[in-house]
């Protein structure tokens, strides 16, 4: 067999007899969303072992390699960052759980008395996803945190859920478009201003809500001004 030229004329014959294989290894599976297929599927993580080859036969190890994620159904392999970024499923729930945990801080800030700022609240919960949310159920859950005053109610302003807030926005908002946080704090924002104007609590609340969420402290001034004005 006459050897296969390279554009500068010399022989390359060898690189079509020496060449390098990985043999892989999986190590766990699971389901994670495929940056290669654009949603959830199967997955698992594999290790491999190179070796040099000759003719196609492994000859000596040419050390280790990996771990990556290998796509159940495109096969593509990815880095192992990949699982950081949720599943859909597990992304809805994420922004689910944020949404009545503002709805909730929104409220504890502004008290419960007033009828329509639960009302609001509930629409924008069940909105989320939480189908059978109440406006008593809102106000009963405000109650029985506003009682756990060691954890939830630290801050003399009573803005409080601090705790919460951060564990519920801080995993979302690396994964939220910008558009998508503003929306975010909009839906408390509006809470807020059910039954008038923002109070000093709910001010301190709503900026927790953005200082979580990473939007600049004069972009939340900015949107809550905004949400006041009439569209």
């Amino acid at each position: 067999m006459l050897p296969v030229r390279g554009r500068d004329g010399r022989a390359t014959g060898a690189l079509r007899i020496l060449g390098t294989r990985t043999a892989w290894t999986p190590v766990g599976d699971g389901e994670f969303f495929c940056p290669g297929c654009g949603g959830d599927r199967n997955y698992q993580r594999l290790t491999g072992r190179r070796r040099l080859t000759l003719l196609g036969v492994p000859l000596l190890p040419r050390g280790e390699t990996g771990p990556v994620v290998e796509c159940a159904a495109c096969r593509h392999h990815f880095g192992t960052d990949v699982l950081g970024h949720p599943t859909t499923r597990r992304f809805s729930a994420m922004l689910r759980d944020a949404v009545h945990t503002v709805a909730l801080a929104v409220l504890a800030a502004g008290g419960t008395s007033s009828r329509t700022a639960l009302e609001t609240a509930a629409a924008t919960v069940r909105a989320a996803g939480f189908a059978d949310c109440t406006e008593e159920q809102l106000a009963a859950l405000v109650d029985a945190l506003a009682a756990d005053t060691g954890r939830y109610f630290e801050q003399p302003s009573g803005a409080g859920l601090t705790i919460e807030l951060h564990e519920a926005l801080d995993p979302l908002a690396p994964h939220l478009a910008p558009a998508g946080r503003e929306a975010l704090l909009l839906q408390g924002a509006r809470i807020a201003l059910a039954d008038g104007p923002y109070t000093p609590a709910e001010r301190d609340a709503l900026a927790t809500v953005g200082a979580a969420l990473t939007i600049r402290a004069d972009d939340v001034t900015r949107l809550l001004a905004a949400a006041r004005t009439p569209s």
